[in-house]
């Protein structure tokens, strides 16, 4: 299993980008895979195969009518990791409460 954080964009289409942004994220929901939206990307949890064909078909969504686009993308694997959009989370709390 891996995590992906990931943020894609186009360049040279203006200073708004968030109906790209909403393009992109429609693809993601879509693909049924786990995700998070922030505020500077998102990240995803998968099989590493689904994760790069999503970045991949977001690429290329994106690139109908962008003549340029940029992105941006970070893995972690970690073998048998599971649920680990929350969990990695709740770890760094759990140790911040516990002091």
């Amino acid at each position: 299993m891996v995590l992906m954080e990931f943020s894609i964009f186009p360049i040279g289409q203006g200073e708004s980008l968030s109906p790209y942004v909403a393009r992109t994220l429609d693809l993601v929901d879509k693909s049924g895979l786990e995700y998070r939206l922030t505020a500077m990307g998102t990240i995803v949890e998968g099989e590493i195969g689904p994760v790069l064909e999503l970045v991949q078909q977001c690429l290329a969504a994106m690139a109908t009518d962008c003549d340029r686009v940029s992105a941006s993308v970070k893995l972690d694997y970690r073998k048998g990791g599971e649920s680990r959009l929350d969990a990695k989370v709740q770890s760094v709390e759990d140790k911040l409460g516990g002091g």
